[in-house]
């Protein structure tokens, strides 16, 4: 290098001179750094390479997670190993005609093969993995060389004050040699926070997930491929989410509350600005208090302004969820757990209301004030000071991330047994009677504690983790604080600083860590608010099993022509519960369906209105398909009287008027009168008053029954389903509604399910289904001529009510005669 007319150091500066100028010689910089890191990737990078090559096994493809942070990983450690010529040809052109200076060619080379070497190690962990290894992520070896790159060039930040370094940006020449270290800067802090998360690794341990799926091949279970048993990160799919709380924020339609979300943003800005002035007139103290006054006042402002905005948002998720719950299938509710549910619900919506104020009033403002203090300190103190704020603010919000996601799943854990303690909860209570029935008081209670003490353990934990996090915090803040505070100082007895410099910091530093210090608590706020949303999310993503078609119209009634055409249902893949049903009901007519439970009858009735869709064959009402209609057209016409009926908390008026919202109270009446209850509510204190209590609890069976028939008499439908309607009530009763039944259904297709086969004896048409087919269809006289399945029904329903009347007798001929009460009549009883 002498011989061509150049040196390594540039021209008075020699490799013993490290500090020159008030910082270190980029000579000695440009030497340590590529030397330091090829050091690494030569001492670790043998031991590492023969571990995944000698002692690994290829990582099978299905379990490599596709990413495009892992592409963004691989471009990066490509541009990082080709900026190293780059900036050394940069260099040889600006030193033309003299040979550039020495250490610019060996940073040249030393960095492309350190990069180099990088990438091939990032492609090597992709494809092997060492045999035995049960640990996540990226290795120490590679990781380790992406944090000393990163702390590197944040070596560089020593030299601010340094005229041979480019800060001034004076020249043409110091602007590039900035922007190459800013490319450096990035990219390298890119990678080491990339090699954190890991992306293109499988994000549980591998063998982990080779044990598992073995395990589930042995078993005959599908493989769990894409399965994680470590809880996500609460801000997976983070972009979905801001998607879906996006319409909650911007109240759609409605102009004066879109003008309050303005305007609040606006006193966002002005509160701001006010922060901005209150260190710099911190030596004047009465407008000091001028600006914390006005900083609060428009603060209070804003926060009055919003509560509108923030009940919009909260009125729209309830009642969008509670409307898409309404149209989830039956299948869902019937498996739905209702104390989970509206748990679910409460916590899901109070983290929307805290996610959006948190996000929009503090997470953005506090990226600002120190955006702002940071470039305070770099101009009006010296780059010292913005060394160690700067150096501080990465090691606070990088251990608070860690530490937050370290314990987010003692928070998952601990939502998912307070869901289950609530649900112990609310299904013990409304199961009082069975509770009760079993004596099994005792039993409930323990199962309750034993859940509040699972949710309180893992509560010990997220509150304990949360204690380690803020001590951690405040070690991070006191230790910046000390080394600021120390340094100005320093600069006091030097006198280079005057005493109210000193003041003048402590107020900045405080100003800059309040916000830093609140930082950590948003970050946890808004890491909760999403965990607390996820089950919420859960049951958005529910999808309508029976969904209207795109093109669907309303059903066109026309006379009620029921038609199944070779109709197939089942519950649970494999297990049919229809098979190849068909069966046409006439205008007017009633077909009754019998035979054993679990046969299929209620099936059909279900099917019909379309609480499920067929898997086979076709159900059309006047020649029209029902899939192809929408449903609540098809249910306007229809009414069901269940087999259990169960009642809203309310006084039987309202139960009853639930069949047409907009009847009056004689038509509700009269539909009492028509379904034989007039009579029996007249009796109560209260009358029509009268609460049912929850679920209709109390009042009887056959009262609940006849109130279910008055609300179906009031609906006045087309088309009426009875599944057992008449099964609760006592025998002058059932005659009473069967003779009220008759009138209602006149001139109505109707279709009854029934086990009491003496309720069906007028219908026009007997469908005996058995195993899910129809067995035999004809009227009752001509079932009773065949001598089948139907037949042995009746048979045996016969000589059990025989048996019954016999056991009556004789129990009535045991008494005094004094006691014996008036024969009575012949009755039927259910069985």
């Amino acid at each position: 290098l002498v011989r061509s007319g150049s040196s390594y150091c540039e021209e008075g500066i020699s490799m013993q001179q490290v500090w020159v100028e008030g910082g270190v010689t980029p000579c000695f910089f440009f030497t340590l750094a590529p030397s330091v890191l090829l050091s690494l990737a030569c001492l670790l990078g043998a031991m590492h390479c023969v571990r995944y090559v000698r002692l690994g096994t290829d990582m099978e493809p299905k379990f490599v997670p596709r990413s495009c942070l892992y592409a963004l990983q691989l471009v990066l450690t490509a541009l990082l190993a080709l900026q190293g010529p780059a900036w050394a040809g940069w260099r040889a052109a600006q030193a033309s005609p003299m040979a550039p200076a020495g250490y610019v060619v060996l940073y040249g080379c030393l960095t492309t093969l350190g990069w180099a070497w990088a990438g091939a190690l990032l492609r090597l962990e992709r494809c092997r993995v060492p045999t035995g290894n049960r640990t996540r992520g990226h290795s120490a070896a590679l990781l380790l060389y992406w944090a000393v790159a990163f702390a590197a060039e944040n070596l560089a930040f020593v030299s601010w004050s340094s005229p041979q370094w480019w800060w001034r940006l004076e020249s043409s020449q110091q602007q590039v040699e900035f922007m190459f270290w800013l490319f450096r800067y990035l990219s390298s802090g890119t990678l080491f926070f990339l090699g954190l998360k890991a992306p293109g690794l499988p994000r549980r341990p591998y063998m982990l997930l080779i044990n598992e799926d073995e395990r589930d091949m042995e078993h005959g279970g599908q493989p769990l491929l894409g399965a994680e048993a470590s809880p996500p990160s609460a801000w997976r799919d983070f972009g979905r989410k801001v998607r879906l709380l996006a319409p909650y924020m911007w109240p759609t339609g409605n102009m004066l509350l879109q003008l309050l979300v303005l305007l609040c943003l606006g006193l966002l800005g002005a509160e701001r600005a006010v922060n901005v002035f209150v260190p710099i007139y911190y030596k004047n103290i009465g407008e000091l208090q001028c600006v914390r006054s006005s900083s609060g006042f428009i603060s209070n402002a804003r926060s009055f302004l919003w509560i509108r905005v923030q009940q919009y948002t909260s009125r729209v998720v309830q009642v969008r969820l509670f409307a898409h719950l309404h149209w989830l299938s039956l299948r869902w509710h019937l498996s739905r757990r209702t104390g989970e549910v509206l748990r679910s619900i409460d916590r899901g919506t109070s983290s929307i209301d805290s996610l959006l104020s948190y996000i929009v009033f503090s997470i953005f403002p506090t990226i600002a004030d120190i955006i702002i203090a940071i470039i305070y300190f770099i101009s009006y103190f010296n780059a010292w000071f913005g060394l160690i704020v700067f150096i501080c603010m990465a090691l606070y919000l990088t251990l608070t991330v860690i530490i937050t996601e370290w314990r987010t799943k003692y928070r998952r854990d601990m939502n998912t047994h307070d869901n289950n303690a609530k649900a112990k909860a609310v299904d013990s209570l409304l199961n009082f009677e069975t509770v009760k029935y079993y004596n099994a008081e005792s039993y409930e209670v323990g199962r309750f504690e034993e859940a509040i003490l699972k949710y309180q353990l893992l509560e010990w934990k997220t509150n304990a983790s949360l204690a380690l996090l803020n001590q951690t915090q405040n070690a991070i803040i006191g230790s910046g604080l000390l080394a600021g505070s120390l340094l100005c100082a320093y600069f006091v007895t030097e006198g280079k600083f005057e005493v109210g410099d000193y003041v003048l910091f402590g107020t900045y530093i405080i100003q800059l860590y309040t916000p830093l210090n609140w930082f950590g608590t948003y970050y946890r706020v808004i890491q909760r608010s999403f965990i607390d949303m996820e089950n919420m999310f859960k049951l958005f993503d529910e999808e309508e099993e029976v969904k209207d078609d795109v093109n669907a119209g309303s059903l066109l009634y026309k006379l009620g022509r029921i038609e199944f055409d070779n109709v197939s249902f089942s519950y649970t893949e494999g297990k049919e519960i229809l098979r190849g049903v068909s069966f046409t009901v006439l205008p007017g007519q009633t077909v009754a369906l019998v035979g054993q439970s679990g046969s299929g009858k209620s099936t059909i009735i279900r099917l019909l209105f379309r609480f499920y869709d067929v898997q086979g064959g076709c159900i059309r009402i006047d020649g029209q398909d029902i899939t192809k209609v929408k449903q609540a057209s098809l249910r306007a016409h229809i009414g069901v009287v269940p087999q259990d009926t169960v009642l809203f908390n309310d006084n039987i008026r309202e139960n009853i008027r639930y069949g047409r919202i907009s009847a009056t109270d004689q038509e509700v009446e009269e539909a009492a009168i028509a379904a034989d209850i007039h009579d029996r509510i007249l009796s109560f204190p209260e009358g029509y008053d009268t609460q049912v209590g929850e679920r209709g609890l109390k009042l009887s069976g056959g009262e609940k029954q006849r109130v279910a028939i008055a609300r179906t008499i009031l609906k006045a439908p087309e088309i009426i389903l009875l599944d057992e309607a008449t099964s609760a009530l006592d025998t002058q009763t059932e005659r009473n509604i069967q003779a009220s039944l008759a009138k209602v259904c006149v001139n109505r297709t109707t279709i009854v399910v029934a086990h009491r086969l003496s309720t069906i004896i007028g219908a026009d048409q007997i469908l005996v289904v058995r195993d899910g087919q129809i067995a035999e269809r004809g009227r009752h006289e001509e079932l009773l001529a065949k001598g089948g399945l139907y037949s042995d029904m009746w048979l045996k329903q016969q000589q059990a009510q025989d048996s019954d009347s016999a056991s009556d007798t004789e129990a009535k001929d045991t008494r005094p005669e004094k006691l014996q009460p008036p024969a009575p009549s012949v009755g039927h009883r259910s069985h």
